[in-house]
């Protein structure tokens, strides 16, 4: 009976080691509550995502969360990761471009603080405040927009290119800006490299693929600066790293993004193109 009984331990203990020297297991990142995602609302909101990928919780909730998070997308009725982001400065000394961290942050203290997270992707700086002097509106950021792309893919290359090529630029008040201009014709000379690009509704290589990201989200930032375009051209397809109805596609010298500065200050676009986010900002000086 005590040989029996030994085995029996001898057997637990081996068991006991045996589980216990398993490596552990890192515990996956906690869902988004409906108050940073609402499945309804992000299908309802964007029709791109109904064609593409149908009403279905889970192809809906990772493409928020591997893409609609960082084009600025918003995720329910009162949230926006990147007005979120760009609204406190804390949280992007806190996050940086972790933008699930914005998300957890939100629903575990953001509301309750009172913190405002609704909007598209706009982060306008003191839009609340319709008092400020004409003095304090000097370096205000008046519109800036965000989106997300693959940085080991050759497009990334041209978007970095083209958005280097903006970065800076200070256009004077009833100056015209051409974005055609800006960035220099797509050659191999001037940088450029083949990736895809739309020609008659159709994906094709070609020299300089990708720009249209970059023009597509300087548009996104005009819009929410309240700066009209003088020219702009909708892609023959949907894009996927922006809703419908903000692009702006170029073509050669037949297509442009051109705006005027109307505003009685200089502005001046600021672009950065940094691992995967392309963030284009305007600022009145």
């Amino acid at each position: 009976m005590k040989r029996k009984t030994s085995i029996f331990i001898s057997m637990v203990l081996c068991f006991c080691l045996l589980w216990g020297s398993g490596t552990p297991v890192k515990a996956a990142p906690a869902a988004l509550t409906s108050l940073t995602f609402d499945m309804d609302y992000y299908y309802n909101t964007y029709p791109d995502l109904q064609a593409a990928l149908g009403y279905d919780y889970n192809s809906l909730y990772q493409h928020y969360l591997t893409s609609g998070l960082a084009e600025g997308r918003s995720g329910s009725a009162e949230f926006n990761c990147l007005v979120y982001r760009n609204n406190y400065p804390d949280l992007q000394a806190a996050f940086g471009n972790d933008y699930r961290a914005y998300c957890a942050h939100y629903e575990a203290y953001g509301k309750a603080e009172g913190r405002n997270a609704a909007g598209d992707g706009m982060a306008l700086s003191g839009a609340a405040d319709t008092a400020v002097s004409a003095e304090a509106a000097a370096n205000t950021l008046i519109g800036s927009y965000a989106t997300a792309y693959n940085p080991n893919i050759s497009r990334a290359v041209n978007i970095a290119l083209a958005s280097s090529r903006i970065n800076g630029l200070v256009i004077q008040p009833g100056e015209s800006f051409s974005f055609n201009q800006a960035i220099l014709p797509r050659t191999a000379a001037n940088g450029y490299v083949k990736a895809n690009v739309i020609v008659n509704k159709k994906y094709v290589l070609g020299i300089g693929g990708g720009i249209c990201q970059v023009s597509s989200t300087l548009y996104a930032a005009m819009l929410t600066a309240g700066l009209p375009a003088t020219e702009r051209h909708p892609h023959s397809l949907d894009v996927g790293y922006i809703p419908v109805g903000m692009d702006a596609t170029i073509s050669g010298n037949a297509l442009d993004l051109r705006f005027t500065n109307i505003f009685d200050v200089p502005i001046q676009i600021q672009a950065a193109a940094d691992q995967g986010t392309l963030t284009i900002s305007l600022y009145k000086l």
